[in-house]
């Protein structure tokens, strides 16, 4: 019983928040920029759990509230954009997203975000050395797995906002191990709109957007590396999508 009252009450803090902070952050979405959401109706017919999104990654936040938007909108069966954005008053709060350690420890502000839904995870490099970790920790995957089993999950496997980084396999071990529907999501626009953080405007009149696309095919079974190999395309990080440069 306790943990039922544990689960409704997190629930409703985390709606409280998506309120405050969809509230305000829809007019740097759609007033002085403008969002234009591609593959919204693929997103209706999904069930509410095992779903992992993988995307490319931009901004520490300003991708994430972008897609609590369009999901608490998806709730309200809309299917062409946010609109009106009466559907704060009772968002879609089965939703969770992967993010560092250290990104949500950085201000008041990002440990609000925290509590709207973070799994925090420790980066596989430390920042001030560039010194590689080899292993996955393991108590990250099994709280990225546990949180699959009754939510949606936004992941980003790059885990920095550099275009073509590299992915990192962390993302395809956890696939492997929970199979979920894997959804490829495709943004646009934000490293220009928004400072790194994605709290302040940058840019005004930006053509943000974000596309959804079909559920990846995914052969469970194939190594971590080809699974990677999978996303990285799905999400137009891969060499073949950098741009070349010109010859001399």
């Amino acid at each position: 019983m306790e943990i039922v009252q544990q689960i409704k009450k997190s629930g409703f803090i985390r709606g409280v928040i998506y309120f405050l902070i969809g509230i305000l952050t829809f007019p740097g979405l759609c007033f002085y920029n403008k969002l234009k959401v591609l593959g919204m109706e693929k997103l209706k017919p999904l069930p509410k759990q095992n779903v992992l999104f993988v995307s490319n990654h931009h901004t520490y936040f300003a991708d994430v509230i972008a897609l609590i938007h369009i999901f608490c909108a998806v709730k309200w069966r809309k299917s062409k954009g946010l609109g009106v954005p009466y559907y704060l008053l009772l968002p879609f709060t089965k939703i969770r997203y992967v993010a560092a350690d250290t990104t949500m420890k950085s201000s008041f502000l990002s440990k609000l975000f925290k509590l709207g839904g973070a799994i925090t995870v420790k980066r596989t490099w430390a920042p001030n050395t560039g010194e590689q970790r080899t292993s996955i920790n393991p108590g990250d995957t099994r709280n990225i797995c546990k949180a699959l089993e009754n939510n949606w999950v936004i992941t980003f496997p790059q885990g920095t906002t550099k275009e073509f980084a590299t992915g990192r396999k962390g993302t395809a071990f956890i696939i492997k191990q929970t199979r979920p529907i894997v959804i490829p999501v495709v943004i646009n626009g934000f490293r220009t709109a928004f400072d790194k953080k994605g709290l302040q405007l940058r840019k005004r009149g930006t053509k943000l957007s974000v596309q959804f696309k079909d559920p990846l095919p995914i052969n469970y079974d194939d190594s971590l590396e080809d699974i990677l190999v999978q996303i990285m395309d799905a999400i137009e990080q891969s060499k073949k999508f950098q741009p070349q440069l010109p010859r001399t």
